[in-house]
């Protein structure tokens, strides 16, 4: 079950999903609930970078998912879309001070191993999500983390 976020400078929530539930959705559904993962998730980039005043992390979630879904008929615009949100998301784990996957990288990775893609994005996007929250220690000047508390385990 997800976990809902309050996003910090919103009355808005965002759900830390289970990565490996993202991806079994996925293949129960056959791609059905890939396409609503992936309108939810863009939207709540946007949400997040509105919240942080900047456009960085998108605007538009509709056009994100209308180009995985008919854009795929011209080829192109499903590529270009997966790459933004790939750059979405570094944009989201600039602003929390972490650092994750490459946008190239994540291209590819998606075309070629889609559920391991997916399973990385949203495991990241949590991880941007707990750390506006508050779950993970900024990293301090200097590169020096501090350590880490896990996350209290839902039951």
């Amino acid at each position: 079950m997800a976990e809902p976020v309050q996003i910090q400078g919103t009355d808005v929530q965002a759900k830390i999903r289970n990565p490996l539930g993202v991806v079994g959705l996925s293949f129960v559904t056959l791609g059905i609930y890939a396409i609503f993962w992936y309108y939810f998730v863009n939207k709540e980039m946007a949400r997040f970078g509105g919240a942080r005043n900047t456009d960085e992390l998108g605007d538009s979630p509709g056009k994100s998912v209308l180009a995985v879904t008919l854009g795929a008929f011209v080829i192109v615009p499903p590529f270009v879309s997966i790459y933004n949100a790939w750059k979405r998301l570094n944009g989201g784990e600039r602003l929390t001070g972490l650092s994750g996957l490459e946008a190239g990288l994540g291209l590819l990775l998606w075309v070629f191993i889609a559920p391991v893609a997916e399973y990385i994005f949203q495991s990241n996007w949590n991880k941007v999500l707990e750390s506006q929250a508050g779950g993970i220690p900024q990293p301090q000047a200097g590169g020096v983390q501090q350590p880490q508390q896990p996350p209290p385990q839902a039951q």
